[in-house]
């Protein structure tokens, strides 16, 4: 039998999504209270994604938002992390607000927030060992908090995922009007 690496390219980048994963998953929380959420997208989630991007840009004027759309379709998959916002009970002030019975709401947690950026951290690392391509967008976690698709999750980011023998999200177009 002979596989030609073209011919499974797919399958191993989600496997590698699936190792970004379990790497997020395990790594280190605040307090040890798990509030991390992650999913892997594929396919027609991240075209639906890629077009809620391009609505956002529409919507707010966030140009960058079109180059991000446009290059999450030239990888095959996202890992979407994000976290429940959750107080921790330390009144630690980290927010900007005293004690957490005070803080609004609509302020994060920044232990939660804190969370997300180890846990991201991690899915990198697990990604740079697999040799797969990647980049952080929080562009994605704009669009994919509004299709709603992590609903308990109030921060949240996207990595895309490739393999292909040019690093897709390296050499970005520019957004500014030539």
């Amino acid at each position: 039998m002979l596989i030609n690496e073209r011919e499974n390219r797919k399958e191993r980048v989600l496997a590698a999504a699936n190792a970004m994963a379990t790497a997020a998953r395990t790594a280190p929380k605040g307090k040890g209270i798990d509030v991390i959420e992650i999913a892997i997208a594929t396919g027609d989630t991240i075209k639906s994604i890629s077009d809620m991007m391009l609505q956002l840009s529409e919507e707010t004027g966030m140009h960058f938002l079109i180059r991000d759309a446009e290059n999450i379709l030239q990888g095959d998959a996202l890992l979407l992390i994000g976290t429940r916002q959750q107080v921790q009970g330390l009144n630690c002030a980290y927010c900007g607000f005293p004690t957490c019975e005070a803080k609004p709401r609509a302020v994060p947690c920044a232990i939660n927030t804190t969370d997300v950026g180890i846990a991201i951290g991690s899915a990198c690392a697990m990604a740079a060992d697999l040799r797969v391509d990647t980049r952080v967008m929080f562009s994605v976690g704009l669009a994919v908090r509004r299709l709603e698709l992590l609903p308990d999750c109030e921060t949240l980011y996207g990595i895309a995922i490739s393999c292909s023998s040019k690093n897709p999200f390296f050499d970005r177009k520019s957004t500014k009007p030539q």
